[in-house]
């Protein structure tokens, strides 16, 4: 996505490309929804740890670690094959998500070089900190053309300055730019996936659309399918106007399944089935 121009709030004029409007509407309803459930005026924190669990089960899953959510549940070593190391990854972004609201708003780049540590877990050089000129990077599910480092490290920066500067763009358009910006760029050598989804997961609570985080956006984009994430993706790094669209459309109705997931546990609790 192009961060510089006349627009002055670049991310509130995505907010008017078609089928946008309908999908933030779509999202708000879904949200109040859960929301609104008796059950989360009792055990909203219950709620908050089902979703967070689900969520790092989603994004392992995109990230090509698709274990069914009972194996995450129960396991507590997560140092064997890669696969273990991702569900682990993945967890541990939930986690620490939480810890960096407050940051955010003020220094995204911050909070993007430690998600990214803590995901990596390695003593690495190249952990927490965006890649240099010449450094692979290991995001073998995502077959984009990438940027090179200098082009990642400029549009990393306007992302960060469009973050800090607010505006009056949507919560799901801003976490769907964060989102895709992060994907599309790959900053890091590594567990880009994960860290792009934990980014978004801050935005939408932070900006208050879910602030007890119990609309797992990733639970949504592992049930409709990881070729239909990446066929979106395709649509962001486009650039076009209904690429765009298709993109913040997809997000939208990865949130909405997420927050009708939390409204079902808050339905299984009510029945005493869990």
């Amino acid at each position: 996505m192009s961060t510089t121009g006349a627009n002055a709030d670049p991310l509130a004029a995505l907010g008017g490309l078609p089928g946008v409007a309908e999908s933030v509407e779509s999202v708000r309803k879904a949200v109040d929804r859960v929301y609104g459930h008796r059950i989360m005026r009792r055990r909203s924190n219950e709620i908050t740890s089902e979703a967070a669990l689900r969520g790092a089960r989603g994004s392992a899953a995109l990230s090509g670690a698709d274990w069914a959510l009972e194996e995450v549940r129960r396991r507590s070593d997560f140092s064997g094959d890669d696969e273990a190391r991702t569900v682990g990854a993945a967890l541990r972004l939930t986690a620490e998500a939480g810890q960096l609201l407050s940051i955010w708003r003020q220094s995204p780049l911050r909070v993007l070089a430690r998600l990214h540590l803590v995901a990596a877990a390695t003593p690495d050089d190249e952990v927490g900190r965006p890649r240099r000129a010449g450094e692979p990077v290991d995001e073998p599910l995502v077959e984009l053309p990438l940027p090179d480092a200098e082009e990642a490290h400029g549009r990393l920066e306007g992302l960060a300055g469009l973050v800090t500067a607010g505006g009056s763009a949507s919560a799901l358009v801003t976490a769907a730019v964060v989102h895709g910006e992060l994907l599309a760029l790959r900053p890091f050598t590594s567990h880009n996936g994960l860290v792009a989804r934990a980014a978004e997961r801050i935005v939408l609570v932070g900006s208050g659309l879910d602030p007890k985080s119990v609309c797992p956006a990733e639970v949504g984009y592992a049930e409709l399918g990881r070729a239909a994430y990446l066929a979106a993706l395709d649509g962001y790094v486009s650039g076009t106007p209904e690429g765009m669209g298709v993109w913040i459309a997809h997000c939208g109705k990865a949130v909405a399944l997420g927050a009708r997931e939390s409204t079902a546990v808050c339905e299984a609790l009510q029945r005493g089935a869990a």
